[in-house]
C-alpha cells in the first residue's frame, strides 16, 4: 500500500484500484478542534479528481447494515466519513473488466479516527453500524437517480465480506436490502 501526503491529508491506496483511505490531520486546543475534510487541490494531487455535486447524511442505530448499493447507468464516486459513532465501511469492485472484480475492501470509520474512504465509480458500497448510533456523511460525484438503483446481497458468500458483526445482535436491513441478489445475478438483473 502506497501513501501520499498532501496538505492536511494522507491518502493510502488499497488492494482495489482507486479505493483510497484518507486520514485527516486535526488541530485542537482547550477550545476544541478543527480539521479540513476536503480540499480539492490536495485531493487532485493524490489522484482523486471527482467533482462532487451532492452531499448526503444518514443516521442509523447499532446493527443497521445499509448496502450493498450502486447506481447502474449513473455510477457515483463517493467520499464517505462518520461524524458520530463507528461504522465498518465496505467497497466491492463490480467493474467487469477489473482484475479485482468481486473483491472487497473494508475500513472502520469513526468520529474519533476522522478517517475517510474514497470509493470510485464502478463499485458497490455498504456499511454496518458498530456503535450505539452513527451519523454517516458522504459526497457523490453524480446526483442520485431513484430508478437507477442496483444492489448486491450483503452476505454473498462468493464475495466473502468479513463483517465485524456484534455477537448476539440482529443485522437490521431494509426490505429492499433483504432482496438484493448475489453478485453473479446483480449486474444483469439490476
Amino acid at each position: 500500500m502506497e501513501s501520499i501526503t498532501s496538505g492536511n491529508f494522507t491518502f493510502t491506496s488499497t488492494g482495489i484500484e482507486g479505493v483510497i483511505v484518507i486520514d485527516c490531520k486535526s488541530y485542537g486546543d482547550e477550545r476544541g478542534s478543527f480539521m479540513e475534510t476536503y480540499k480539492r487541490p490536495d485531493f487532485v494531487a493524490s489522484g482523486i479528481d471527482a467533482e462532487f455535486v451532492q452531499d448526503n447524511q444518514s443516521s442509523s442505530v447499532q446493527g443497521v447494515l445499509r448496502g450493498l448499493h450502486f447506481q447502474i447507468e449513473h455510477p457515483q464516486a463517493k467520499l464517505v466519513r462518520v461524524v458520530e459513532g463507528t461504522v465498518f465501511d465496505v467497497a466491492v469492485d463490480i467493474r467487469p473488466d477489473s482484475p479485482t472484480y468481486g473483491k472487497w475492501e473494508g475500513v472502520v470509520l469513526s468520529a474519533e479516527n476522522r478517517r475517510q474512504f474514497f470509493i470510485p465509480r464502478g463499485l458497490a458500497h455498504g456499511f454496518y453500524v458498530m456503535s450505539e448510533h452513527a451519523t454517516f456523511v458522504y459526497k457523490c460525484d453524480d446526483v442520485y437517480h431513484p430508478g437507477d438503483e442496483g444492489g448486491i446481497m450483503w452476505n454473498d458468500p462468493a464475495i466473502g465480506i468479513e463483517w465485524p458483526l456484534i455477537e448476539g445482535a440482529p443485522v437490521i436491513l431494509s426490505d429492499k436490502d433483504r432482496k438484493h441478489p448475489p453478485l453473479s445475478n446483480a449486474l444483469g438483473n439490476a
